[in-house]
């Protein structure tokens, strides 16, 4: 079931975005609950909210705490949501970049650009997610939301984000699984790890430092490799 959120401080438009998600829904059979919020303040209240939603709609004209704002601390959690920014002008696009949103609509243009946004959207989720047999069970995972892989006793673990770090195991080689998360950007760091550049913060001092304060060793020999892959993948942000 899809978790969406819609975010706006004026009734109607909230309302109305409401209305228009749930008709899109129900036309495709896909099952969704739909929570509504009237400030990116009262949003930003519960901190389970920053990787609670698929996707979240966002009013970027909002007192107190704006659309902007809130999409950044979404974006400060590294959380696989989908962020839209609902707007009344057209003078926000680099600050929607910044924020990684995937799409614009305009509050008069509502009906006509709903349908297109959500496609837009439901295909970019089908990139982001990928499934894995774990001895826990077959799980369907953000890549976003991945950490990064350890192998360790011929098993490979999953650190993975949640309300809190959690862990998945499965039988296997770091090998196949660094094949596997090829095209999310995942970083070979040390025979034993593979991790999330987006979850990097710098590489020096032959250590990886993730965001969660977490820090990895990157060994002498391969430090140089490992360092100019991540100064390119920033550089392409």
């Amino acid at each position: 079931m899809l978790q969406i959120a819609v975010c706006d401080d004026e009734t109607y438009y909230r309302n109305r975005i409401y209305s228009l998600l749930s008709e899109y829904l129900e036309a495709r059979s896909l099952n969704a609950s739909i929570d509504i919020f009237s400030s990116g303040k009262e949003f930003l209240s519960e901190r389970d909210n920053l990787v609670k939603y698929d996707i979240v709609f966002l009013d970027i004209n909002m007192e107190e705490v704006d659309g902007i704002q809130t999409a950044q601390k979404i974006c400060d959690y590294q959380s696989g949501t989908c962020i839209v920014l609902v707007t009344a002008f057209l003078n926000y696009a680099l600050e929607g970049y910044k924020v990684g949103a995937v799409r614009y609509i305009m509050k008069d243009a509502l009906e006509i650009q709903m349908p297109e946004c959500m496609e837009a959207v439901l295909k970019k989720m089908q990139i982001q997610k990928i499934t894995f047999s774990f001895l826990e069970g077959e799980k369907t995972l953000y890549t976003d939301n991945i950490l990064y892989v350890e192998s360790r006793r011929h098993k490979c673990l999953f650190y993975y984000m949640e309300k809190e770090t959690v862990t998945y195991q499965m039988y296997g080689k770091l090998d196949q699984l660094e094949e596997a998360l090829s095209a999310y950007r995942f970083l070979r760091i040390h025979k034993s790890f593979l991790v999330n550049m987006k979850h990097i913060r710098r590489i020096s001092n032959y250590l990886a430092v993730l965001d969660c304060g977490e820090e990895l060793p990157v060994p002498r020999l391969r430090f140089q490799k490992v360092r100019e892959a991540f100064v390119a993948y920033k550089g392409e942000m």
